[in-house]
C-alpha cells in the first residue's frame, strides 16, 4: 500500500478525521481489497496524531466492515462484500413485500437503538443529530428524504458498536434501503404521515441521547410498527403507480441500489 496521508488539522475529533480519511481511500478504490495498511506507528506519523488516535479510527472502520485484522500480519482492507441477497418470491405482492421487510427492520432497528443508547458518545450524538437535520432539510426542500433517512439510521447503527449487527445491516442494505424508499414515498404524500415520522425520529434520538436503552428500543419498535400501519393505510393509487414501481425489486429479487 503506497498511499500517503496529510497531517490532520486541529478542530474536529482526531479519530473521526483519521477514520474518514482512511474510509475515503477504501471507498474510492485507492486502497483496494487485500491491501495492508501501514503500521500504527507509520499512520500516526503520516497523520501527525498519536497511535491511540489511529487505533480508535481503525477500530471504528473494523466495526463498519471496511477493515479486518489478521493476527500477526496487520490490518487489511476487507473484501467488498458477499453476493447480494436474491429473494425468490414472485408470488408476493408489492405491499406485502414491503411490510415483511419492515418487519425485519423492526427486529434489527429496535436492538440497534437500545445498544446505541447504552454506548453512544457525544460525537455519536452529534452525528445522529446532524443526520436528522439533513433529513429535515431534504424534506423541507421538497424531497422525500429516503437517502437521508437511511443515513440517519446508519448513524444510530454506528453508535451501537456491534460489528455483527452492522454487518447484518450492510448485508441486507439493498433490500432495507429499497423498503425505505417505498415507505418514505408513501409518507411524503400525506402531511400527517410526515409529521408522525418526524415525531417518531425525535423520540428515538431523545432516548439515545438520554442513554435510556429501554425507551430507545421501544421508540424504534414503535417507529417500525407505525411504518407498517402507514403502508397499510396508503392510498390504493400509490400501489398502482409509484409504490409498485419502487417495490418491484423486492418482489422480483432484483438488487436494489444502496
Amino acid at each position: 500500500m503506497t498511499a500517503r496521508f496529510q497531517s490532520i488539522a486541529p478542530g474536529a475529533r482526531l479519530a473521526d478525521q483519521v477514520a474518514d480519511a482512511l474510509a475515503a481511500e477504501v471507498r474510492s478504490g485507492r486502497l483496494s481489497e487485500g491491501d495492508r495498511l501501514p503500521t500504527e506507528s507509520a499512520l500516526a506519523a503520516q497523520f501527525g496524531v498519536s497511535r491511540t488516535v489511529v487505533r480508535e479510527a481503525v477500530s471504528r472502520l473494523k466495526s463498519l466492515g471496511l477493515l479486518d485484522s489478521r493476527q500477526g500480519s496487520g490490518v487489511y482492507v476487507r473484501a467488498a462484500g458477499v453476493e447480494p441477497l436474491r429473494f425468490e418470491m414472485p408470488h408476493v405482492a408489492s405491499r406485502e413485500a414491503v411490510i415483511q421487510m419492515v418487519e425485519l427492520r423492526r427486529a434489527l432497528e429496535a436492538e440497534v437503538a437500545a445498544l446505541a443508547a447504552e454506548r453512544r458518545t457525544p460525537d455519536d450524538v452529534q452525528r445522529i443529530r446532524a443526520a436528522i437535520d439533513a433529513l429535515h432539510a431534504a424534506v423541507a426542500a421538497g424531497g422525500n428524504g429516503a437517502e437521508e433517512d437511511v443515513r440517519f439510521h446508519s448513524a444510530i447503527a454506528e453508535a451501537a458498536r456491534n460489528p455483527f449487527l452492522i454487518g447484518t445491516l450492510q448485508y441486507l442494505r439493498q433490500f432495507l434501503h429499497g423498503a425505505t424508499r417505498v415507505t418514505r414515498a408513501n409518507e411524503a404524500r400525506r402531511a400527517d404521515f410526515a409529521r408522525e415520522v418526524a415525531q417518531e425520529h425525535a423520540r428515538i434520538v431523545e432516548a439515545i441521547e438520554a442513554g435510556d436503552a429501554l425507551r430507545a428500543r421501544e421508540a424504534a419498535k414503535s417507529h417500525m410498527d407505525n411504518a407498517i400501519r402507514r403502508i397499510e393505510q396508503a392510498d390504493p393509487a400509490f400501489w398502482q403507480q409509484e409504490g409498485a414501481q419502487l417495490a418491484r425489486p423486492l418482489v422480483e429479487g432484483w438488487p436494489v441500489g444502496s
